[in-house]
């Protein structure tokens, strides 16, 4: 028998491109038990999904190449066995719910000819697999069972699509499932309601489970054991707890030291002006309502956090702050001016005070441009502000805010880390020197100290410059260090506003409770009374 359910031993993994061997994974081991649940912590390129993607032989080789080590499952060393042995494994016995579940799911194909094709694909009948995939759906919690079969991936919500990516994960009943930053994008209140429905799923069939994760709220709510994972090795392993309350390495250490929601938190500046101010916002999509009747003020040089689920109107509304969209009805007063009533003429001549960051700077930034070009449009299309000989010394002042270098401007977006890409969308949202800056989920997908690099980034550039932000976020510990008020929208409407000690301290709707007790703490043992403490209240 045996000693482990999975285990990896003294495992290497190196690519080999063109600029020579990146050795990705170095000697890593590890193991999970049976009923047990693994974390893996990390930054982004720490070699924490090449290694559990080395498991279900997902590593494209060449370039990849598995230079040494042993992955034993069942008594067997999984990289000496065949293709066909691995394929029969793969899926069956071991499953993986990857991180963006849009990507991993053929927007074709309905999601119950998905779900069916994963176990006919290894021997059931379509009958039998037909009965088993509406109890799956049923069991991960899809409203509506017999007609989720019927829909397709973008029919669902974020939160509803993971539950698809679980319903197919535990459709051979599994012994081992990996989680691949399940739950990073999501609510916090989805993001509780997936990992109590995996413990629930583990309880019940005893399966192994190994996350992996670069948040240290997933690990203190689901994980007994963690290992952290640095530049391709192990840093540090042992019992969740331990690891938090005592950490050995220096690199564990900067990540529990990087976890937000710790420090003191903003006393609002005392100005009597707004510089916007918004009233009766209404904006309706056919026959529904995503924003109904939403206002608020926006002082100089302070940071309005807008928190709420999917759904509530907050990125609605920024774009139509912004104009991207147009209101049905209301105001929104920048500096006296409504920016609703501008003629175009007008409102192109003031987008260069009002700028967005988006949340995914893969997406906003065109990979066709360099990181000169990206940042240098704003004076192409806004011209008159800087002479073209100041050009490229102001590119290098722009990099250097942000914390980049100037030899960087030559560079490509794809050449640059999701942190660094950031930099750069926030680099080129000062270009043109805002008084405001709307940031859309900024940095809702950034490793935990990358995370506080930015804030902090952010956070100066509202104390030198006298910037203003609108901070959409879900991230509730980032929102209550970094915003002075917080507006909590539900269904479009407005049903908390406050200061962030009023809020986070003393919330007065059940909404805004809820949100706060779903919120994950990096502390185990806070995690666990609040744990304990939902527990309760549910009986």
């Amino acid at each position: 028998m045996p000693d482990h359910l999975l285990e990896v031993r003294d495992l290497s993994v190196e690519f080999h491109t063109l600029a020579g061997v990146v050795k990705a994974v170095r000697n890593v081991s590890w193991y999970v038990d049976r009923g047990e649940t693994l974390a893996i912590l990390g930054e982004s390129g720490s070699g924490k999904s090449v290694s559990t993607a080395a498991i279900l032989d997902l590593i494209d080789m060449p370039p990849g190449r598995i230079t040494s080590g042993e992955i034993r499952f069942d008594g067997r060393d999984l990289l000496r066995l065949g293709s066909a042995e691995r394929r029969d494994i793969n899926g069956r016995r071991i499953a993986m719910i990857f991180q963006d579940p849009l990507s991993h799911l053929n927007p074709v194909y309905t999601v119950g000819w998905q779900i069916i094709e994963t176990m006919t694909a290894h021997g059931m009948t379509r009958a039998k697999a037909q009965a088993e995939a509406l109890r799956l759906v049923t069991r991960v919690g899809l409203p509506n069972p017999a007609d989720a079969l019927r829909k397709y991936p973008h029919e669902f919500s974020g939160g509803q699509r993971q539950r698809v990516m679980i319903a197919m994960a535990l459709a051979m009943k599994p012994d081992v499932i990996i989680a691949d930053e399940p739950t990073t994008a999501l609510d916090v209140t989805v993001q509780a309601e997936v990992l109590a429905l995996l413990k629930e799923l583990q309880r019940e069939t005893g399966m192994g489970v190994v996350i992996i994760t670069h948040d240290l709220g997933v690990v203190a709510e689901i994980a007994d054991r963690v290992v952290v994972m640095n530049a391709g090795e192990i840093v540090e392993a042992g019992n969740t707890r331990d690891v938090y309350h005592n950490p050995q390495h220096p690199y564990t250490r900067k990540l529990i030291g990087a976890a937000p929601g710790k420090g003191e938190m903003h006393a609002p500046l005392s100005r009597e002006v707004p510089v916007l101010r918004a009233r009766d916002i209404v904006k309706t999509y056919g026959t529904y309502k995503a924003l109904d009747g939403v206002g608020f003020d926006l002082m100089p040089g302070e940071t309005l956090a807008i928190v709420g689920e999917s759904g509530s109107g907050k990125s609605t509304l920024a774009r139509i702050l912004l104009r991207l969209d147009e209101p049905d009805h209301g105001t929104a007063l920048w500096k006296e001016r409504d920016l609703f009533r501008l003629a175009p003429a007008e409102l192109f001549k003031l987008r260069r005070d009002l700028q967005m960051v988006f949340q995914d700077p893969t997406q906003s930034l065109n990979p066709r441009m360099t990181v000169f070009q990206l940042i240098s449009e704003a004076w192409v299309i806004h011209p008159g502000i800087l002479p073209k000989e100041r050009w490229r010394a102001r590119v290098a002042e722009l990099l250097a805010e942000v914390g980049l270098r100037p030899e960087h401007a030559n560079r490509y977006p794809h050449q640059f880390s999701g942190g660094q890409r950031q930099r750069i969308a926030i680099a080129r949202a000062l270009a043109l020197e805002p008084e405001l800056i709307i940031c859309d989920e900024a940095v809702s997908a950034l490793d935990v100290s990358v995370q506080a690099q930015v804030i902090e980034l952010l956070n100066k550039l509202r104390r030198d410059k006298g910037i203003a932000f609108i901070f959409i976020a879900h991230d509730l510990p980032v929102v209550r260090d970094f915003a002075d008020h917080v507006m909590v929208m539900q269904k479009g409407r407005v049903v908390e506003y406050g200061t962030v000690q009023q809020v986070f301290e003393a919330p007065k709707e059940p909404y805004t409770q809820s949100l706060l007790a779903a919120g994950l703490d990096p502390d185990p043992d806070v995690q666990a009374a609040r744990r304990a403490g939902r527990l309760a209240h549910s009986a």
